[in-house]
């Protein structure tokens, strides 16, 4: 049965570039990007991976690790994130998971037949830190992932998490934020100190609150 929002992300235990992981002890309290590629030494891979790992301060920022998987093995991650510190200009320190027997992909989902049957899409799944399921994005093997866009949703998840708001569309943190609409009028005063703007009865904002 394929994942859903708000399940728990199954528990693995499995062999990585940086040692041996037992996932929900690894994640502890904080938050999590597991994100699978199609193979080692790809092209498309190779800049991603090199992305993430320049982006590891916004995402520690943030409280979330960030672990990527891949179908072959330890030995070929660790000459492969040489390749991706050389081309991308970076030093690769989070840990790649080694799938060869598709345990964490076929658990996860990753494995699309229709994409093929021996190697994961790229999958992403932003997992919180308690332990359920935030986000799916699953992208084609051809096209690269936008992890401005992953951070970005992680402001908006985590934000949401923790006051009666929600984003609008193409919210970027620090611009103003919807009211939930259980929110009645009278209570929004002391609830959004900073005021409110109504435009409809069903639409009213309010500038980001935990800023």
């Amino acid at each position: 049965m394929s994942l859903r929002l708000g399940d728990i992300a199954p528990n693995f235990k499995a062999q990585t570039s940086t040692g041996e992981v037992d996932f929900h002890n690894w994640l502890g309290e904080s938050w999590g990007v597991l994100f699978s590629h199609p193979a080692d030494f790809t092209p498309v891979c190779t800049t991603e991976l090199g992305t993430v790992s320049k982006l590891q301060e916004a995402f520690a920022k943030r409280n979330v690790k960030t672990i990527a998987l891949s179908v072959d093995s330890v030995e070929s991650h660790l000459e492969w994130i040489k390749d991706i510190n050389e081309t991308q200009n970076t030093e690769v320190t989070f840990p790649i998971i080694a799938d060869p027997d598709f345990e964490v992909s076929k658990l996860y989902d990753m494995i699309h037949p229709n994409a093929s049957d021996k190697f994961t899409v790229r999958s992403v799944f932003v997992i919180g830190n308690d332990k359920k399921i935030k986000l799916i994005i699953t992208y084609p093997a051809s096209t690269g992932r936008n992890f401005d866009e992953l951070i970005r949703v992680i402001d908006s998840l985590q934000l949401t998490a923790n006051y009666s708001v929600a984003t609008p569309a193409n919210w970027r943190n620090g611009e103003d934020v919807v009211i939930a609409p259980v929110i009645k009028d009278d209570e929004i005063a002391a609830k959004f100190p900073k005021g409110y703007t109504k435009i409809k009865s069903y639409l009213r904002t309010t500038p980001q609150p935990n800023l």
